[in-house]
């Protein structure tokens, strides 16, 4: 139980069904859709497509998704693979000849096919109660009468709207100016665009008039985007992974999704003795920071399409965590493990929402970057998502772009098992930060007892690009102490990550827990 003498918030805790997210109205209604007779696919959806209007420099329409569900009575874990692929026209090597060291993340090069709107329609008709105009009539309402701009929500409109352009500019920007707090943000052709869909499913999206919008968009900039792109366009169920932490289970979607990284550096971590550290001490920081080195140096070799994914049982495998946990000094930060990681490699927003019936659904949706590509479609806004940045132009490379192929996902839901039952789907925001962030944030739940909000509250580091970048939490001892260590220590402007879970309790209880590094919250009845 949290200190009440100290500012924080409590956990929620509720008996018929639940939802936690980074948006208050998403959470309101997502709960909303419960009470009505939906059940948590019905909520999730609900919730997932009006955060795309609550946090437009997130998420929306013109992304991805994917998604776990665990659907009672039945032992195994659903996946959903909501993710669109590269354009089939699409060439690493033009862009080698064009003298190109990365796919360029503001141009329609990196525009991937929108997967999203394919997957929810897929999850609606699978999985939902109540149908599609259900569902959508919430976000449709929201994109007309407007949202009022939620404080996280102007902080990030404010540090990232610089990569808007083009049509971009005219929809998310008012008269070239940035929405602020309490600003209220209108989203019409949004509201066209899911009307369209809610009447005619799928094909008013990847066909016709919308996707011919997005098409124009795309290239006009100069993309090879070509309408056959959109109408193939599908969603694919797919098998979780599952790895074990002492005594839980973590599940995670697949390749081309990156949790496959969380599972090895849970693994590393399991050959030190972190629950002997100080949770917020200088060595967790140092050990953690190593080991998501090199468990990243895995993912950036091996994690790709499905189809191009050979090496995931290599990075499963409790060997490989055993050669790279040697690999670390406990005394001195390794500039980068590409070099000596090799030997070992060498063969070769978030919502979640449980029902009275205890579905469960743990769905993660995102345009990639802080508004994405930055371009818009003009008629109906749809702004389109870069996620083909996360391709290589490498030759050879399994993730080496491609057309048809999907891209190395950062975006990543999650479920934690115990004793073969679901005891909790969760997420972590972030872009490259979701690994850490959800072996932290196990890590802080099995090694240090916490409960999910106080493990979701505790101050958080990550190594990313060669930069520790460490939470104003932690003490000014430990950033001296791990510069002694040899990382580059940077207290970062914006908070790391954000984070979502909903405990299930034995006895029927849900527990919902909520970031407080984001505008949401967690909410039942």
């Amino acid at each position: 139980m949290r200190d009440f003498h100290s500012p924080g918030r409590s956990a929620v805790y509720a008996t018929n069904g639940m939802c936690a997210t980074s948006h208050p109205l998403a959470a309101k209604t997502a709960i909303d859709v419960l009470e009505q007779g939906g059940n948590a696919m019905d909520a999730a959806i609900a919730g997932a497509v009006l955060l795309g209007l609550c946090e437009p420099q997130s998420t929306g329409i013109g992304g991805d998704c994917f998604a776990l569900i665990a659907i009672p009575g039945q032992s195994d874990i659903i996946g959903v693979n909501g993710s669109g692929r590269a354009p089939m026209a699409a060439s690493a090597a033009a862009l080698r000849e064009q003298g190109a060291q990365i796919v360029p993340p503001f141009k329609p090069d990196a525009i991937t096919i929108p997967g999203a709107i394919d997957a929810f329609c897929h999850m609606s008709e699978n999985w939902g109660k109540l149908g599609l105009e259900a569902v959508l009539a919430p976000a449709i309402r929201y994109a007309d009468e407007g949202i009022a701009v939620a404080p996280r929500v102007a902080f990030d409109w404010k540090h990232e709207s610089k990569t808007l352009q083009g049509h971009g500019r005219t929809h998310y920007l008012r008269d070239g100016a940035i929405l602020g707090l309490g600003d209220v943000f209108h989203a019409p052709g949004q509201a066209e665009v899911l009307r369209r869909v809610a009447q005619h499913g799928r094909d008013a999206f990847y066909t016709g008039e919308i996707a011919e919008d997005m098409l124009a968009a795309v290239q006009a900039m100069g993309g090879v985007h070509v309408m056959d792109d959109f109408v193939a366009t599908h969603t694919d169920q797919t098998t979780p992974v599952i790895g074990a932490y002492k005594d839980v289970e973590l599940v995670e979607h697949p390749p081309n999704g990156q949790g496959a990284t969380a599972m090895l550096m849970l693994n590393i971590l399991s050959h030190f003795d972190i629950a002997d550290m100080d949770p917020v001490g200088t060595m967790r920081a140092h050990i953690e920071a190593e080991a998501g080195k090199l468990a990243y140096d895995a993912r950036n070799r091996f994690i790709a399409d499905p189809d191009h994914t050979t090496r995931l049982e290599h990075m499963l495998s409790a060997e490989t965590a055993r050669q790279l946990a040697a690999l670390i000094d406990p005394k001195k930060a390794k500039e980068s493990p590409a070099a000596l990681s090799e030997t070992v490699h060498k063969d070769t927003v978030y919502i979640t929402v449980v029902d009275k019936d205890r579905m469960a659904v743990s769905l993660i949706y995102s345009i990639y970057e802080a508004w994405g590509s930055g371009i818009a479609s003009e008629k109906f806004g749809i702004l389109l998502h870069n996620r083909g940045a996360g391709f290589t132009l490498e030759q050879g490379h399994p993730n080496e772009l491609a057309g048809g192929k999907r891209p190395m996902h950062t975006i990543i839901p999650a479920m934690l098992r115990q004793n073969g039952r679901v005891t909790m789907p969760f997420g972590v925001m972030g872009g490259g930060y979701q690994p850490k962030g959800h072996a932290r944030f196990v890590s802080n739940m099995v090694d240090f007892g916490l409960d999910p909000q106080s493990a979701i509250d505790m101050p958080r580091c990550f190594s990313d690009a060669g930069v520790m970048k460490i939470e104003r939490g932690y003490s000014d001892q430990v950033r001296q102490e791990l510069a002694d260590l040899g990382h580059k220590v940077e207290v970062p402007i914006k908070p790391i990550g954000g984070a979502q879970a909903i405990l299930m309790h034995e006895n029927g209880v849900l527990e919902g827990a909520s970031d407080p590094r984001k505008d949401g919250c967690a909410i039942g009845y």
